[in-house]
């Protein structure tokens, strides 16, 4: 089953009050989450930003495509918010987790600021090549020996498509900083 258009590209009405940040991530995945997600929500708390958590699949679920509501409930969250703070940190290799991506991505087409921490210290290029065989070719790109493909080098911590699009910062704690000067929310 997949999503009708209108479900990703609808945005409801902004209410009236503190700007709601979504937490994208795979944190979800973390055996602590819970206890994650209440540190989050009271950082958010104490700079006038209301949290909203993404879906995990702990919610009362239909039998029929779970998955489906996950998408659509983690969908509607994300169109409602004001600011997206995401978990960038490597997941199961050298990229971000893929729905995380996702997540950003839609973000940014709903012309929603992100801002991203979890991103490893140099550039993607040194993470691969510290991961896989790779080496200059005759015109000086990057290649991975197996594959003859090209490693992304312009000296960015993330593909471009992500390093161009979010605002980076060290810890969630700082994201949360960022994204609350972004939407400019008065601090304490």
């Amino acid at each position: 089953m997949t999503p009708q258009p209108a479900q990703t590209r609808a945005r409801p009405p902004r209410p009236a009050g503190r700007p709601r940040i979504y937490l994208a991530g795979p944190d979800v995945f973390r055996p602590d989450a819970r206890d994650h997600f209440v540190r989050l929500s009271a950082a958010c708390d104490a700079l006038g930003l209301a949290a909203l958590l993404p879906a995990d699949g702990n919610e009362e679920q239909n039998a029929d495509a779970p998955e489906m509501q996950i998408f659509q409930a983690n969908m509607l969250r994300l169109r409602g918010a004001d600011g997206v703070v995401a978990n960038l940190a490597c997941f199961r290799g050298q990229e971000p987790d893929s729905g995380t991506v996702f997540e950003v991505g839609a973000a940014v087409a709903l012309q929603i600021p992100v801002v991203a921490y979890g991103v490893p210290a140099g550039s993607y290029a040194e993470r691969v090549r510290s991961a896989l065989q790779c080496a200059p070719d005759a015109t000086g790109v990057l290649r991975e020996i197996g594959s003859g493909l090209a490693v992304e080098d312009f000296g960015q911590p993330l593909n471009l498509m992500l390093a161009c699009s979010v605002h980076l910062a060290p810890t969630p704690e700082a994201a949360l900083r960022k994204v609350a000067e972004l939407l400019a929310v008065p601090q304490a």
